[in-house]
């Protein structure tokens, strides 16, 4: 199952930017046996300002994936209830799925509608660049877990 990370806005160089890259490395690697991956980050750029014209940037580049949008509103999950849900839907036999990350004032109600399901980190509110590192993190941590590694504590 291919798993893409779409995300409003150019990190360039930030800090932020190489963190999710080596974890969605580190996932692409970990998940390859497991049926899980590659693990990409996608940036996208909104041709106007505001939350409607990054929802139609997002939207644009789903491809016909399965989407959970990330916003501060869904469901809170242990990442073993992560990864039993990136397991499920690997064995529900979903191809391509497509988180998708908005900008610093979230996802349009558009990107929210079209979502199968919502994933927040937490109920703090997070910066949307280091939401980026955060998910692709736990990817990683869910393959671990799906695999069986020690990486993960309890």
């Amino acid at each position: 199952m291919k798993i893409t990370l779409i995300c409003i806005g150019r990190l360039g160089a930030a800090p932020e930017a190489r963190l999710a890259l080596d974890w969605a490395e580190r996932a692409s690697l970990s998940g390859r046996v497991l049926g899980l991956g590659p693990v990409d980050v996608v940036e996208v750029e909104a041709r106007k300002a505001g939350k409607a014209a990054e929802g139609e940037a997002l939207l644009s580049r789903l491809g016909g994936g399965h989407l959970i949008a990330c916003d501060e509103h869904g469901e809170a999950r242990s990442s073993r209830d992560f990864a039993a849900l990136l397991g499920r839907l690997r064995d529900d036999g979903v191809r391509h799925l497509v988180f998708a990350i908005g900008g610093a004032d979230g996802l349009d109600h558009s990107v929210l509608d079209a979502s199968a399901r919502r994933l927040a980190f937490g109920p703090q509110t997070w910066p949307h660049a280091l939401v980026r590192a955060m998910l692709a993190e736990q990817i990683y941590r869910a393959a671990t877990i799906l695999a069986g590694s020690p990486y993960h504590r309890d």
